[in-house]
């Protein structure tokens, strides 16, 4: 639905200004070409991989934990009983805590692919804006994914425009 509207803004956008130049870039084509790029993703793999396996490990001793407790849960008494549930409660509240830490939405992965990527594609956006301006693109579209805009004129912009006619200020 969305790629239905942008594609009809496009079209009317192309009727009413007849000179404007458009053009596309592949952010993908682009990136899989950028050294640094392939380095940064390199390097986030492998934390990635080493975070895994530590998450996994964490598990596998709760795994072992509970067969444990399982196989003595005859033999011990209520106290040891609750003892060793808490214990293997902790320990798996302990392993989604540093999954959290690790891969959540503000985790490590998240703050150090900022660190890593982001300068990368700020770059490419840079280069992005410039190309437009000297070529005088009005608009640039990335093809890689969705379809999405990544350069507009500021004087191409008409949403003050549409505000004002549905009564906004």
């Amino acid at each position: 639905m969305k790629k239905l509207i942008l594609i009809a803004c496009l079209g009317l956008f192309c009727f009413t200004t007849h000179a404007q130049k458009f053009a596309y870039v592949d952010s993908d084509y682009i990136l899989e070409r950028v050294p640094e790029y392939q380095s940064a993703q390199e390097q986030l793999d492998k934390m990635t991989l080493s975070w895994q396996e530590d998450i996994e490990q964490l598990y596998q001793e709760i795994d072992q934990l509970y067969k444990k407790y399982q196989a003595d849960q005859i033999l011990l008494t209520q106290d040891m009983k609750v003892k060793r549930e808490n214990e293997i409660i902790n320990k798996e509240k302990a392993a989604k805590e540093l999954q959290r830490k690790r891969f959540g939405p503000e985790g490590d992965l998240f703050t150090k692919r900022q660190e890593l990527v982001k300068p990368i594609q700020d770059k490419i956006y840079n280069a992005i804006q410039d190309l437009a301006t000297e070529k005088r693109f009005g608009v640039i579209f990335d093809k890689s994914g969705e379809l999405s805009m990544l350069f507009a004129d500021p004087d191409l912009d008409k949403s003050d425009d549409i505000l004002r006619m549905l009564g906004y200020k």
